[in-house]
């Protein structure tokens, strides 16, 4: 699905079959959605001149529009597909699903399914791998990623005009892998790292993500030798099966660095982290019936080594202009660029059924907030109050997702309350939404 205001709906259904080593999965996807207009960064007139200049900048990085266009968006994808050939515990083929990499549950670094499918080639293992020293579960990919196609509604000026750069049209070829180890020696710990690679077509290579990951070799030039950008990050997770708790981090890099010893001096440079925590209170052990409690954190706002060095924004990139992304949409963490959020839900479970509360804080990129706006009444902040709910009857699963939310700042725009007290720390104007999600499927 896409963000946007009005009715939106998406349809999936389809079979799976099985004829010895040879699986086929066909699930596609339609989405619709009404797209209604409202009040992006356009309604911001009276933002200075160098705020404008500054929010081209950040388009001019990554394919990432406010609206789809101004009219109803519709598409119909080939969804949770795939064509595999399966050999024990390894498996190849071509697909066009989602994969979630890493041990985040609101959120991953390098791969979630914030993004639509895309078609990619893929040898991957179904079940850990068993050696002397642990198990290993891994994937490598390699894709097609395509841009949106929409253009930001506020391109209307000759001053937005010259400032704006419109995308190459030349699709992205993608390259990823993710590998898990869990050492025999520490029961319940897993270790992991994923590395991903973009580079236009007209420029591709083979596979760049098995390549050195330091930008300068022995000969003093660059490893890879065509443009593109990677991202790379290093990822655990340790159950605590007794405590029926876990805990987890994903700590990213953007931008590589040149050699070792940069990486030594100023490891935090162009990064970005997820730490999180769960644990289960058990009600009744035979009836399935437990109270969870999740907690994570997910920081992609830059720190201060980027004023020293040339600006880097989580995701875009100068020379791959529609930055991580595939068809307008994140592959990695949906909060984006410069953002940040804080995530806490508490859930009463049975079986299939659910029941709870979600709180959420979301931080629109502070990093477009303090290079331009630099306000620090200002801040764009999301705090959000859901009710969960999930029920099982028969064939049929239903979910329910109901979300309050309330925008501070909306835009990084400071509105002071009309007749409040006249003091820099006044009141501002907070616009109010409502999201309300509902789902239902049939299992044959």
């Amino acid at each position: 699905m896409i963000p946007a205001r009005g009715y939106q709906t998406m349809v999936s259904g389809g079979f799976f079959a099985k004829a010895g080593f040879l699986t086929i999965q066909l699930r596609p996807e339609y989405v619709y959605a009404q797209n209604q207009q409202f009040d992006g960064f356009g309604y911001a007139k009276g933002q200075p001149e160098p705020v404008w200049q500054g929010h081209y900048e950040f388009l001019n990085r990554i394919d990432l529009p406010e609206r789809f266009g101004n009219k109803a968006y519709n598409h119909l994808s080939p969804g949770q597909s795939s064509i595999r050939l399966n050999f024990g515990a390894i498996s190849t083929g071509i697909s066009t699903e989602n994969m979630w990499w890493g041990p985040g549950i609101r959120n991953s670094l390098l791969m979630s399914n914030t993004a639509g499918c895309f078609p990619h080639f893929t040898l991957n293992t179904t079940r850990p791998i068993h050696t002397r020293i642990g198990s290993f579960e891994g994937q490598i990919i390699a894709g097609r990623l395509d841009n949106s196609g929409f253009y930001p509604d506020t391109v209307a000026s000759w001053k937005a005009r010259a400032w704006y750069k419109e995308k190459k049209d030349d699709w992205r070829y993608f390259n990823g892998m993710v590998v898990t180890w869990q050492p025999k020696w520490v029961p319940g710990f897993f270790i992991g790292l994923s590395r991903s690679y973009m580079v236009y077509e007209s420029e591709m290579g083979n596979f760049p993500v098995i390549s050195p990951v330091n930008k300068k070799n022995t000969a003093g030039g660059t490893e890879i030798k065509q443009g593109g950008n990677q991202l790379r990050s290093l990822f655990a997770r340790l159950l605590m099966p007794k405590s029926h708790a876990e805990l987890y981090f994903e700590y990213g890099r953007d931008d590589l660095s040149y050699n070792l010893r940069d990486f030594i001096l100023e490891p935090d440079y162009a990064r970005a982290y997820i730490i999180g925590f769960r644990k289960l209170f058990v009600l009744n052990d035979s009836r399935e019936e437990y109270i969870q409690f999740n907690a994570e954190m997910t920081q992609i706002e830059q720190n201060t080594t980027n004023k020293s060095r040339s600006m880097v924004y989580f995701y875009g990139h100068t020379g791959v202009t529609q930055g991580y992304t595939q068809r307008g949409q994140l592959l990695g963490a949906g909060i984006g660029p410069g953002s940040d959020m804080q995530n806490m839900s508490v859930t009463w479970n049975r079986g299939l059924k659910m029941v709870g509360f979600q709180l959420e804080r979301y931080v629109h990129n502070n990093d477009f907030h303090y290079l331009y706006i630099k306000d620090i009444r200002s801040n764009w902040v999301d705090f959000n109050i859901a009710l969960l709910g999930e029920y099982d009857y028969k064939q049929f699963l239903f979910n329910l997702k109901a979300e309050y939310i309330t925008s501070f700042n909306y835009e990084h725009l400071y509105y002071p309350l009309p007749g409040s007290v006249e003091t820099y720390w006044a009141p501002g104007r907070n616009v109010i939404n409502l999201q309300v999600n509902l789902g239902v499927s049939y299992r044959f």
